[in-house]
C-alpha cells in the first residue's frame, strides 16, 4: 500500500506496509486505489457514451465518498463497489476505444485479493514516476476535492435533493483526471472547476438541510450528562439522526450528539425532540476513549470512525457508507431497533451532572439577522477584526496551535468557527464584544457554505472584495472535505489563506509553489506571529 490522502500519514510522507496510521489494512488501501481508478474510468466512459443514466452519477458519488478517510474499512464492501463499477464499464464501453484510459481498461477480478495485488500497477507512485511531483500533486488536490464534494452530494441525495448539472460537472472533471493533462494551467483550471462544483454541492446541501429541518438558530447546548439510558450519534448525517429520534420517541432513551453532529441541536425540527438532550465528548480522534466511557450504544452515520476497542465493540453500529469489519451495520431500511435495544440493555447515566452549556447555531440565516449589529460594531471601531478558525481536528502534534490562536485573538475581534477543529477551544468562555458573542459557531464542515455566505455578506455590506475585509482565514487540515472547501474558497477568489498544522504529503513542494504563486497560500507559523500578520 501507499496512501497519503490524510494529514497524519507516517512522517507526513505516506503510509506503507501492512496498515495505515488510521488503521486501514493494506488490502483495503489497495482496493480503494483500484476503486479510485475505476471511478475515473467510468466517468470517462460516461463522458463519451453520454447515457444520461443518473445511476452512473450516484455510483460515482458513493464510490468517491467510500474512499474518504475513516469511512469504510471493510474489504468486502469496497470490492462490491469495484464490481459495480466493472458492470458499469461493461455497459458503457460498447463501441468506445479505451486505449490508455487505465480506469476504463484495467482488468478487474471478482476476487478482492487479486484486485488488491493488481493495485500496484496503478498506484500513486507510478503516476509520480510518469508525470512528476507537480502534476501528480495537482491531480491529487483535484481528486481529493471531488471526494469531499461527493460527501456533500451524498448527504443531499439522502434528503431527496440532486442536481444533474452538478453531476455532469463531476463526470467531466473525473474524465479529465482519467487522461494525461496538457499543462499546469489545465490542472489549475480543473482545480477551480472542482472548487465551483463543491460550492454548488454545499449550496445544494444547505438548502436540503434547511428545507428539511429549518434554519439553525442560536441555541445553548447542554454538554453534561443527564440520568437515563442513552445513544450517542456521531458522523455528519442529519437524516439518520432524525430517523433515530422518531424511532426512540417515548422509549425512555436520551440521544446525544458527538463530534460533527453537535450543530444538529440548533435545527428547529431536530431540537424540538425533548430526548435530544445534548452533546457528549469532542472531536473524532478522541472517540476510542470517549466511546468506551459512554454508558450506552453508539451510532456512526458517516466518516470519522476509528477501530472500535473491546470496551465498546458490542455497542457500536454503523449505517450508510461507513463500515468496519465485525461491526454491526444498519441497512438501507434504517431500522435502528438493534441500536435502541443495545441502549436499553446498557447501564446508561446513573446521575445528572451539574449543567454546563455552550452556544451554537450561527448559520448564514442567523448571521444575516445579526449582520446590521456586526456592521455597526465594525464601523464604530468596537470590532476590529474577524478570524475564521476552522477545519478538521486530528491527533497529530501541533494542533494546540489552534487553541493558542483562539486564546490570543484580541478582545476586539470576533472568532468564526466551524467543523470539528473548534473542539480545541469551543468550550472556553470568550465573552462578548459590542453585545455580540465573540465566538460564533457556524456548524459542521458540511456548513462551510454558511461561512462563505458570512464573508460575502460582510463584503457586500462594506462594498468591497472579500480580500479587503478585516478577515483572516486560518484552516486546520485533515481529510478530503477540507480540500474541497479550500478549492471553493480559491474559486471564489479568496487569497492569503493559512493552512496547517502541517501540509499534507500530497501537496508536494512543487505543487505548493504553484498554490503559493497563484493564491498566496501559506503554512501556519506561531499563534503570535500569525495574529500579528493578520492585524498588520
Amino acid at each position: 500500500m501507499f496512501c497519503y490522502q490524510c494529514e497524519q500519514t507516517v512522517n507526513c510522507q505516506g503510509c506503507q506496509g501492512n496498515q495505515g496510521v488510521c488503521g486501514k489494512p493494506a488490502a483495503v488501501a489497495d482496493l480503494q486505489d483500484v476503486l479510485n481508478e475505476v471511478t475515473k474510468g467510468v466517468a470517462w466512459l460516461e463522458s463519451k457514451a453520454n447515457s444520461g443514466d443518473i445511476t452512473v452519477s450516484r455510483y460515482l458519488v458513493d464510490a468517491l465518498f467510500t474512499t474518504v478517510t475513516n469511512v469504510n474499512f471493510d474489504e468486502s464492501k469496497v470490492n462490491e463497489l469495484i464490481q459495480a463499477g466493472k458492470d458499469l464499464r461493461n455497459r458503457l464501453s460498447s463501441g468506445i476505444d479505451t486505449a490508455g484510459i487505465t480506469g476504463a481498461e484495467f482488468e478487474i477480478s471478482n476476487d478482492a485479493s487479486v484486485n488488491a495485488k493488481n493495485a500496484a500497477a496503478i498506484s500513486i507512485t507510478k503516476r509520480q514516476e510518469k508525470f512528476g511531483a507537480t502534476v501528480t500533486g495537482l491531480q491529487e488536490i483535484i481528486f481529493y476535492g471531488l471526494k469531499g464534494a461527493a460527501a456533500y452530494l451524498h448527504h443531499s441525495r439522502m434528503l431527496g435533493s440532486e442536481d444533474v448539472k452538478i453531476y455532469a460537472k463531476l463526470i467531466e472533471i473525473l474524465a479529465f483526471l482519467a487522461t494525461e493533462p496538457d499543462s499546469v494551467d489545465d490542472l489549475l483550471g480543473n482545480a477551480m472547476a472542482a472548487g465551483e462544483l463543491n460550492y454548488q454541492a454545499m449550496e445544494l446541501l444547505d438548502k436540503a438541510n434547511t428545507t428539511s429541518y429549518g434554519h439553525p438558530e442560536p441555541t445553548e447546548v447542554l454538554i453534561t450528562a443527564t440520568a437515563g439510558k442513552c445513544i450517542l450519534v456521531s458522523g455528519h448525517d442529519l437524516k439518520d439522526l432524525k430517523d433515530l429520534l422518531e424511532q426512540t420517541e417515548g422509549k425512555g432513551v436520551n440521544i446525544y450528539t458527538h463530534g460533527e453532529m453537535l450543530p444538529s441541536l440548533a435545527y428547529p425540527e431536530l431540537k424540538k425532540y425533548p430526548h435530544l438532550v445534548g452533546n457528549y465528548g469532542g472531536a473524532w480522534q478522541d472517540q476510542q476513549k470517549e466511546f468506551a466511557a459512554f454508558p450506552g450504544s453508539i451510532l456512526m452515520t458517516t466518516n470519522c470512525i476509528q477501530k472500535p476497542t473491546p470496551a465498546y465493540n458490542d455497542r457500536i453500529f454503523t449505517t450508510g457508507l461507513v463500515a468496519f469489519p465485525d461491526v454491526k451495520h444498519i441497512g438501507e431500511d434504517k431500522d435502528f431497533t438493534p441500536v435502541i435495544e443495545s441502549a436499553l440493555a446498557a447501564d446508561g447515566f446513573t446521575s445528572t451532572e451539574p449543567a454546563k452549556k455552550i452556544l451554537v447555531g450561527f448559520g448564514h440565516n442567523a448571521l444575516a439577522a445579526a449582520a446590521p449589529a456586526v456592521v455597526e460594531a465594525v464601523k464604530s471601531g468596537a470590532v476590529k477584526h474577524f478570524f475564521l478558525i476552522g477545519g478538521c481536528d486530528g491527533a497529530k502534534s501541533g494542533r494546540n496551535y489552534y487553541t493558542e490562536l483562539a486564546e490570543q485573538v484580541p478582545n476586539d475581534s470576533i472568532i468564526l468557527t466551524l467543523a470539528c477543529g473548534k473542539f480545541r477551544f469551543n468550550k472556553m468562555d470568550f465573552g462578548t464584544v459590542a453585545g455580540l458573542p465573540r465566538l460564533l459557531d457556524i456548524g459542521q464542515c458540511n456548513d462551510s457554505y454558511s461561512a462563505v455566505q458570512c464573508a460575502l455578506m460582510l463584503a457586500e455590506a462594506f462594498e468591497c472584495g472579500v480580500n479587503e475585509l478585516p478577515l483572516s482565514i486560518i484552516l486546520s487540515w485533515y481529510e478530503q472535505k477540507a480540500v474541497a472547501v479550500l478549492l471553493s474558497l480559491l474559486f471564489l477568489g479568496v487569497k492569503n489563506i493559512k493552512l496547517g498544522p502541517t501540509l499534507p504529503a500530497f501537496v508536494s513542494p512543487e505543487a505548493l509553489q504553484v498554490l503559493v504563486d497563484t493564491f498566496g497560500i501559506a503554512p501556519t507559523t506561531t499563534a503570535e506571529a500569525d495574529i500579528a500578520a493578520a492585524l498588520a
